[in-house]
């Protein structure tokens, strides 16, 4: 080929245009009319509408994993508050009921305190506030311990009551602590007198495995006893003082081939569950001497202001 058919032009790569100050210089002015013109006439507003109406789509759907993101996070965070408000409600609600349980507790316990304060007013006779402090070991007797003894002047066979009624009698006194053995126990008896028709009688404990109890044992079947009778102290074994409250006649069974009637009372006295009691001096130690071991008379003639006869 000959070679002044040769293109000797430069190819595209290396041509060059307009200087790149000149474009920078046009491309200002262009920009700077067409803020000029958006900002006086708003010729842009149309292309802005549409642009995006258009990209709407594309950024709800790039948003939807932040706002997913975002609620999860609040749903666990608003759980979290939830079990932390209801935890704290709850230990609100459990202290409430504790102070709740333990102001019924103080106002029942300070109402029988009253009641046992009456009883000693009542009764009129020296007696020792003592707590107990737990059932005896023994799971064949009826037995309680109580926080008095010999250092606070208690006695063997001293009779024990609580604010309705005789609970036992002192059988064992320690220096410290005294056991009491209820009446409920089936050792254990007491004179009683029937308030209604004044007849004596003797109640004995009867522990049972439907319910501990007391009986009347040797009483005629025609003697003059009904359901309902309230028994009181005698006062005739010199323990019990007279007419303290002892028990109340549930049943009476007469039979026609026995010549005694089968009575069953309930004590007054709570036998389980109390807390305080009195213990009463016993009703021996408040009597007189006997006239029988009283000193003999001196003879008339030793008597001061006596003039014997005798020379």
């Amino acid at each position: 080929m000959p070679l002044g058919t040769l293109d000797r032009t430069p190819p595209p790569f290396f041509k060059q245009g307009p200087s790149a100050l000149s474009k920078l210089v046009v491309f200002s002015a262009v920009a700077l009319f067409l803020m000029v013109a958006d900002l006086r006439f708003k010729i842009t507003d149309p292309i802005r509408s549409a642009v995006s109406v258009a990209l709407y789509p594309v950024q709800w759907t790039v948003l939807q994993p932040v706002g997913l993101a975002s609620l999860a996070g609040s749903y666990f965070t608003s759980l979290h508050e939830a079990q932390k408000n209801e935890s704290e409600a709850l230990q609100r609600l459990t202290a409430q009921a504790e102070r709740s349980l333990q102001l019924e507790q103080i106002t029942l316990e300070n109402q029988r305190l009253r009641e046992l304060l009456a009883m000693r007013e009542r009764i009129g006779t020296q007696a020792v506030g003592a707590q107990v402090l737990y059932d005896a070991a023994d799971p064949y007797s009826r037995k309680i311990v109580i926080d008095r003894g010999q250092t606070h002047g208690i006695e063997p066979g001293s009779p024990v009551v609580d604010e309705s009624g005789v609970l036992g009698q002192v059988t064992r006194v320690y220096p410290l602590t005294s056991e009491v053995t209820l009446l409920i126990d089936r050792d254990q008896a007491i004179p009683v007198l029937n308030t209604r028709t004044g007849v004596r009688s003797v109640a004995y404990g009867q522990p049972t495995s439907s319910g501990d109890g007391m009986e009347l044992r040797y009483t005629l079947a025609s003697a003059d006893i009904a359901e309902g009778d309230l028994l009181s102290t005698s006062g005739v074994d010199g323990v019990y003082p007279a007419g303290l409250p002892v028990a109340r006649v549930t049943l009476v069974e007469r039979q026609a081939e026995s010549s005694f009637s089968r009575i069953q009372c309930v004590p007054l006295a709570r036998v389980q569950g109390t807390l305080h009691v009195l213990v009463l001096a016993p009703t021996s130690a408040q009597l007189p001497p006997s006239p029988l071991t009283a000193p003999a008379e001196a003879p008339a003639a030793n008597r001061p202001g006596v003039r014997s006869n005798t020379r």
